[in-house]
């Protein structure tokens, strides 16, 4: 394990980033077998099914993807200061809030189902199957959330190759589980969710081991500590903070696809092809932004404002570096890529007269998500929340202006607007932050 207030390079900052590169990468494969093997059943609804449960599944969950992001920034800070024995509570009270988390969503779940078959109505067989998946699924519920505080450990502590080995383990048993339930037993849908059951739990079992050293001494159970008024004060200001801002963003994003839905089933479907784009954009940048968290919470921990500093530019710097190989390689294989995710003539040549913003996109919006990491290693979470509420309001503006005049290409200008005012509104505010490093 690197040492927390070890110099900050180059190597330093790419031995965070690129296993986290490397683990998002598996994250889309098991969406593919999940729904190629329900695939060769040969009926449309055990696709539905599954794919509408496992929709339902990740809207829950993510309302505690906070625990992800608070986990790391507060970790990263005590490691910074030495604090030895609150990274292990920090761990702890995670643990403790995913897995009450998921036990309450376990209790609730015929209200839950009842809720999003409401939101969601489907055919009387594909629901029948998505109730049959989701009654299986949901009793993973504690292991899924708790292992983002896992998650956010291992990434404060700079071990992000576990992160690498935890990811590739549980989409690996997933598939072969997969294969075997549905392809080899005949278990259809229900395969399909005991598969991703178990590799749930065994996910969070290996998790725990590979944070171990949390639990070497006696800090992880030092129960007045673990349920310290003021620390757990901090903690759901904080992820409270986070929560409300990723909220947001999510509204931001699904407003994008309801007005888009008004301009024409062809402009939908294009829009939806190269939102993928910016899904992996996300997925590689994220690398970068992780290792922002954990360099600058250390940093703030310490004391150190020079520091930084130093991990701020580092980080940002292959950010910048990332996304410009991002857009140039959306602007030069956008077509084939298209063409691969599109059948419909009609949506390629949409697809192909909005590209230039799906390659503007990973360098426009690079700054939003750097800041985004810094923030939150910083624990800076209140002024992340405040400058996400003024982006909104400037993106909601940029829609009610920029639309009606120039249609999908407004609203594909707002989008951007949105990550400019994103990255202006947290990039304003930087100075104060290490200003107030001590």
């Amino acid at each position: 394990m690197e040492d927390a207030n070890a110099p900050i390079t180059h190597r330093r900052v790419l031995k965070i980033a690129l296993p986290i590169v490397l683990s998002n990468a598996t994250v889309p494969i098991l969406g593919a077998v999940d729904t190629g093997v329900v695939g060769q059943m040969g009926q449309a609804a055990p696709i539905g099914a599954v794919g509408m449960g496992a929709v339902i599944l990740s809207a829950i969950y993510w309302i505690f993807g906070f625990l992800r992001m608070g986990t790391t920034g507060l970790v990263a800070q005590a490691r910074g200061a030495g604090d030895t024995a609150e990274t292990g509570a920090l761990l702890t009270r995670g643990l403790l809030l995913g897995g009450s988390a998921g036990l309450l969503f376990v209790a609730l779940q015929v209200w839950i189902f009842l809720g999003a078959f409401a939101l969601s109505p489907a055919s009387a067989e594909v629901e029948s199957l998505t109730r049959d998946y989701l009654q299986i699924r949901i009793w993973g519920a504690p292991a899924t959330i708790a292992l983002y505080a896992v998650t956010g450990w291992l990434i404060a502590v700079e071990r992000t190759r576990s992160v690498f080995i935890l990811q590739v383990w549980m989409n690996g048993l997933n598939i072969a589980l997969d294969l075997w339930f549905v392809l080899g037993l005949g278990w259809g849908v229900e395969g399909v969710a005991i598969a991703t059951l178990i590799a749930e739990w065994s996910g969070l079992t290996l998790g725990l081991w590979l944070c171990r050293t949390a639990f070497a001494g006696n800090q992880w159970r030092d129960w007045p500590r673990v349920f310290d008024a003021n620390r757990l004060r901090r903690m759901m200001q904080v992820n409270v903070d986070i929560m409300v801002r990723s909220v947001l963003l999510t509204g931001a994003f699904t407003t994008f696809l309801f007005v888009g839905s008004d301009l024409g089933d062809v402009n939908l479907a294009a829009n939806q092809v190269l939102l993928q784009f910016l899904e992996i954009t996300a997925f590689a940048l994220d690398g970068f932004a992780f290792s922002a968290e954990a360099l600058v919470g250390g940093a703030v921990g310490a004391g150190n404002r020079l520091q930084v500093r130093r991990a701020s530019v580092m980080a940002s710097q292959w950010g910048v570096g990332g996304a410009i190989a991002l857009g140039l390689i959306f602007y030069l294989a956008g077509p084939a890529l298209i063409d691969l995710m599109s059948t419909s003539p009609d949506v390629r040549l949409a697809a192909r007269e909005y590209l230039f913003w799906a390659a503007l996109a990973p360098v426009i919006g690079v700054a939003s998500w750097m800041f985004d990491g810094i923030y939150i290693g910083a624990t800076w979470t209140r002024d992340m929340r405040n400058a996400m509420i003024q982006s909104v309001a400037i993106y909601v503006i940029a829609l009610l202006i920029l639309v009606p005049i120039f249609g999908n290409h407004g609203l594909w200008a707002a989008l951007m607007v949105l990550n400019v005012a994103r990255g202006a509104t947290l990039g304003w505010r930087y100075p104060k932050l290490e200003a107030r490093i001590a």
